[in-house]
């Protein structure tokens, strides 16, 4: 939908521009925010995508009420705003996004919507991870090469260079390491806390217990792969989605395409990834939940690599899937990894 059609929704009294950015005048945003706020009556947030949603879930309880612009299963690359989207935008005190160039589409629909209220950018603080970054980190969280060179020489980041994308050179995935979620949930809960001071303390405190959950989680993963051969974490994937997840967990992954599912690989891209595939002993081929298989099984079935699955990267699968929250798909996209690259017993 075009941001004309958008614009039309509201009369020009309520159109204000958004920054994208943590505004200078937050403070006062939220004081007037708060002072709105009735007894009992709980804070609307808009989170852009599912991830952030629950993030949000979690950090604010039953004191809040979420709306998820991009839901489950939904490409945030390829969204389109909507009338509903911009109406929820417009009731909202708070606005989660993630920055780093990820919800493209934001600034035309918070232009129109007239949003006023406080803007929390969850990936404030995070160590930015540029395209081109080859380094990865063992398990103790040392920066060591993602692969060896001499038997894969510069496959890998030849292919995330020749892919296409779309965020300039930042990636956007922070959240696919959990010691950059543990940064966004704290965020999240800075910004509650200014949105509605009377809770503050809840929103503390859940973030506190949401933390060292993550924290938990964090110290099993970087355990189970530590005791995998590092020549054996190698893996395709659908697009340049984990390369946190990689640095985080000494995990190689080898896009097909670039950034964003919206690159599309051509033939000889292909071609590429099938001889890095044979050349460098991949594990296995992931999906994605918000991609074709096709690509993915063509690759494995030339290749002699293993289908390993579906795994999250930009969105959370439905309420009765295990990817239904963020340490749900933590959790599994983890164990698709793990079982693929474990050795196997002749």
């Amino acid at each position: 939908m075009s941001s004309e059609k958008l614009v039309a929704l509201h009369s020009s009294a309520v159109r204000r521009r958004l920054l994208l950015g943590l505004a200078g005048g937050g403070i006062s945003l939220a004081m007037a925010s708060a002072s709105a706020m009735r007894a009992g009556e709980t804070l609307p947030v808009v989170a852009t995508f599912s991830i952030l949603g629950d993030m949000v879930k979690e950090v604010g309880g039953e004191r809040v009420s979420v709306t998820i612009i991009v839901g489950v299963n939904n490409d945030a690359h390829r969204f389109d705003p909507t009338p509903r989207d911009a109406k929820a935008l417009l009731d909202a005190r708070v606005l989660v996004l993630n920055g780093l160039d990820f919800e493209a589409w934001l600034p035309r629909l918070a232009q129109a919507s007239g949003f006023s209220g406080l803007q929390v950018l969850a990936s404030e603080g995070v160590k930015v991870r540029r395209l081109g970054d080859a380094g990865q980190h063992d398990h103790d969280g040392h920066e060591q090469q993602g692969h060896d060179h001499d038997a894969d020489p510069g496959h890998a980041q030849d292919a995330r260079r020749e892919a296409g994308h779309h965020h300039g050179d930042a990636d956007p995935h922070a959240w696919q390491d959990l010691s950059n979620g543990m940064i966004y949930a704290r965020n999240i809960a800075a910004g509650l806390a200014r949105a509605d001071p009377r809770n503050a303390g809840y929103y503390e405190g859940r973030a506190a217990g949401y933390v060292a959950r993550m924290k938990a989680l964090d110290n099993e993963i970087k355990a189970a792969f530590a005791a995998i051969p590092r020549e054996r974490r190698r893996v395709i994937t659908s697009h340049d989605a984990f390369g946190y997840f990689g640095d985080a967990y000494g995990v190689e992954f080898i896009p097909v395409a670039g950034l964003s599912n919206q690159a599309e690989p051509s033939a000889r891209d292909v071609a590429r990834i099938i001889k890095i595939a044979r050349d460098s002993h991949i594990s296995g081929v992931f999906i994605e939940n918000m991609t074709s298989p096709a690509l993915a099984r063509q690759i494995a079935r030339e290749s002699g690599a293993v289908m390993g699955g579906t795994l999250y990267a930009d969105a959370l699968g439905p309420a009765d899937e295990p990817a239904a929250t963020y340490l749900g798909m933590f959790s599994w996209n983890a164990g698709r990894l793990l079982y693929v690259l474990r050795p196997r017993k002749d």
